[in-house]
């Protein structure tokens, strides 16, 4: 089967394209990428697709410009439009800090084209090359899955062919490429592997040990695909959003799951607040110290998310909980608690046929009792608290045998009358000021959603 083909099929297989859209192609000048083009502009009518190119410049070359006016000259022949833009390799690995900076540029320029679809020339040596790497270095069924096909708008459409049937596409094409001599340079582990290590191996093994490294790769993505999936119906059990955006999982049902369904089921939580920790830091670090037996008692980072555990609940947000602002609530009058998308509402009714509301967010008082103006506010060291039918106690006992999670106990309003806590709002009335018989008017506080 012709390139040309074999791409069509991956493409059909994978569901890269629908067919209209616009497509960004990443050309650096070697025979993949150029490939890639070749197969592209000849899918374009039956597909209706609007190509563009792009060519990143590294900088890391002292002639790396010439590749940029290779690629303009090849998309000027071809009838493709060609921007080229140079990007800054930032420190640590070459390779993995010139990946960063090459995606970010093609994730810049697709979003100024409208392209729904990023187009990358890695083909089945790619593929081999990646999983031989990452199992030298230890990695997990994940890092098995290899390259994807399809991740986000980016599509690899000759992810199943070979590199030698690119240049063989090429060469009967008439059209050149570019060689990148850093591609032979040893210091680079991915060119040991390539040109030392995978042909050694085939040698030992025989046959091609390309294709059953792609095997392994597809068997490995397979069972990626049922855990993600596992993990999303998961969090979707499991997960209750907060009013500030955060999510709440049970604790105990996290650890009632194989660790490895518990650690996605995390990682997939901090993904949606941009987490930047890898899965194994979640199924090691995090969930280690989420279910160990000594919960952490203050809140702790992992990729840049924050995590709090607080009994059978742990959160996971981007942030800490905003604390509650104290503020002033007249009787009768209303206030706006928007850290807890809240408000609090007092009015004042005749007690007449007036029925005690059993609801935890509305209380009553006998107005004789509270004073013209509450303090609405946050919790302070040294509160106490007497609630309606108890005896005197510390605040903070009292959240805490209430159940009230460690990120909300500076956020839930406190209604203080001056010398007593009469509410806290939403969890237990105080004992000041009840409705009695001789209750003449009451004074009603409401826990409201912010309109």
């Amino acid at each position: 089967m012709d390139l040309v083909h074999a791409a069509e099929r991956t493409i059909r297989r994978h569901a890269m394209l629908a067919g209209g859209e616009t497509v960004l192609i990443g050309v650096s000048g070697g025979a993949d990428s150029v490939a890639l083009l070749h197969v592209l502009m000849n899918l374009a009518s039956a597909l209706r697709l609007r190509l563009h190119v792009l060519h990143v410049d590294h900088g890391l070359r002292p002639d790396s410009a010439h590749d940029a006016e290779f690629v303009r000259a090849l998309g000027a022949r071809l009838g493709v439009p060609v921007d080229a833009v140079g990007v800054s390799v930032g420190t640590g690995s070459v390779e993995a800090a010139a990946r960063a900076a090459r995606h970010a540029a093609l994730e810049a320029a697709a979003e100024r084209l409208g392209a729904a679809r990023i187009a990358l020339g890695h083909t089945a040596d790619d593929q081999a090359e990646t999983l031989m790497m990452r199992v030298l270095e230890g990695t997990g069924v994940r890092g098995l899955a290899g390259i994807p096909p399809v991740r986000g708008r980016v599509i690899r459409p000759l992810i199943e062919s070979r590199h030698r049937e690119a240049v063989a596409a090429l060469t009967t094409a008439g059209l050149s490429w570019l060689e990148d001599p850093s591609n032979r340079d040893p210091r680079f582990f991915r060119n040991r592997v390539r040109h030392a290590l995978l042909p050694r191996l085939a040698d030992e093994a025989g046959g091609d040990l390309v294709a059953r490294l792609g095997r392994l790769a597809r068997r490995a993505r397979e069972a990626v695909d049922a855990l993600d999936s596992l993990a999303a119906a998961e969090l979707s059990r499991l997960g209750r959003a907060e009013d500030d955006g955060a999510l709440v999982l049970s604790r105990s049902a996290l650890a009632s799951l194989p660790r490895p369904v518990a650690a996605e089921v995390l990682h997939l939580a901090a993904g949606r607040f941009g987490s930047r920790a890898p899965l194994r830091a979640w199924g090691h670090r995090g969930l280690r110290r989420i279910l160990a037996d000594a919960q952490p008692r203050r809140a702790f980072r992992l990729g840049g998310v924050v995590l709090e555990v607080s009994g059978d609940r742990v959160r996971v947000g981007a942030a800490r909980a905003p604390a509650l602002t104290p503020r002033e609530l007249t009787v009768p009058g209303r206030v706006e608690l928007p850290e807890i998308g809240r408000a609090l509402e007092a009015v004042v009714v005749p007690a007449g046929d007036y029925a005690v509301p059993r609801g935890a967010d509305r209380v009553a008082f006998d107005a004789a009792g509270v004073p013209p103006r509450l303090l609405v506010r946050p919790r302070r060291q040294g509160d106490r608290f007497r609630p309606f039918g108890g005896g005197d106690r510390r605040l903070k006992s009292f959240l805490i045998d209430a159940k009230v999670p460690r990120w909300q106990r500076d956020r839930v309003p406190l209604v203080d009358a001056g010398r007593d806590i009469v509410w806290i709002a939403g969890v237990r009335r105080g004992a000041a000021a009840p409705v009695t018989p001789r209750t003449g008017t009451v004074v009603e506080l409401r826990l409201l959603p912010l309109a």
